[in-house]
C-alpha cells in the first residue's frame, strides 16, 4: 500500500480497477469510516461487475495513512478530499488515453461521505482545481449516492446544496431508517427534478435491515443494484 504526502502532485497508488472493459465506468468512493476493501464496498463492486460494469475504487489519503500505521484518523476536510478526487479523475483520464479504460460514460458513486463528495465535485458551486479535466468531466453522466448523509453527525441543517445545485441526474439509495436522513425526514425536503430516491426496506445507513423486518441485507443490496442498473440505463 502506497501513501503520498499532501504536497505530492501524483495520485497515490491505492486504487483497484476491476471488471472487463465496459462502455460504463463506475468510480466508487468509500465512506468516512471504512476503506475501499470493506465487505460492503467489495460486495457492491462484485455485484456491479456482474452487471457488466467496470469499477474503479480508491482510498482517500487519510484512509491510506490509516491502513499504513493502523491508526484511526477522521476524514480530511472536504477541500482536501475533493483535491484527491480530482487526482483520481486525472488518473482515469490518463488510463483512458492509454486504452486501459474504454468507457463512453462515467458514473460517480459513493458510500455516504463518498457520495457527498461526488455530489459536491459535480455541483455548480465547485470550481475544479486541476487543469485539463474537461475530457473526463464531460464523460460524467450521473451520480449515485449510497446512503447520502443529509444530516451532519452533530446535527444541524440538512446538506442539500450539493444535490440542489447539481445538473447531473442523481440516484440516492437510502435506507428507510437511515439516521442521516430517513424516509419521513427526506420526504419533507425539495431535492430537485433531476434527483431520484430509491428507498430500501427497513435499511439503516448501510442498508442493513432488522432481523424482525423480513428483509435481508443481501436482498437489500440486490434491490439497490437493480435500481442502479435501471437508473444507468435511463441516463445512458
Amino acid at each position: 500500500m502506497s501513501y503520498l504526502p499532501d504536497n505530492t502532485p501524483m495520485l497515490a497508488d491505492d486504487f483497484l480497477l476491476q471488471g472487463p472493459k465496459s462502455d460504463t465506468l463506475i468510480v466508487f468512493a468509500h465512506g468516512a469510516g471504512a476503506n475501499m476493501h470493506h465487505q460492503y464496498m467489495t460486495s457492491m463492486t462484485d455485484k456491479l461487475i456482474a452487471q457488466g460494469y467496470q469499477v474503479y475504487r480508491f482510498n482517500f489519503l487519510y484512509m491510506q495513512a490509516n491502513m499504513q500505521d493502523g491508526k484511526r484518523r477522521p476524514p480530511d476536510r472536504a477541500p482536501k478530499l475533493l483535491a484527491h478526487y480530482e487526482q483520481v479523475l486525472m488518473d482515469i483520464q490518463q488510463k483512458i488515453t492509454l486504452g486501459l479504460i474504454n468507457c463512453q460514460r462515467i458514473i460517480l458513486m459513493g458510500k455516504s461521505m463518498g457520495g457527498r463528495m461526488s455530489a459536491i465535485l459535480t455541483s455548480t458551486d465547485h470550481q475544479l482545481q486541476q487543469p485539463n479535466l474537461d475530457d473526463v468531466m464531460s464523460k460524467i453522466a450521473a451520480i449515485v449516492c449510497l446512503g447520502y448523509p443529509f444530516i451532519p453527525l452533530k446535527g444541524g441543517e440538512p446538506r442539500l446544496a450539493p444535490i440542489q445545485h447539481n445538473c447531473h441526474p442523481m440516484l440516492i439509495v437510502q435506507g428507510e431508517r437511515d439516521k442521516f436522513g430517513d424516509l419521513q425526514q427526506v420526504s419533507t425536503w425539495t431535492l430537485g427534478e433531476q434527483v431520484e430516491v430509491c428507498w430500501i426496506g427497513d435499511g439503516d445507513h448501510s442498508l442493513q435491515p432488522r432481523k424482525s423486518s423480513g428483509y435481508t441485507l443481501e436482498g437489500n443490496l440486490d434491490h439497490a443494484i437493480e435500481n442502479i442498473s435501471q437508473f444507468i440505463a435511463r441516463v445512458g
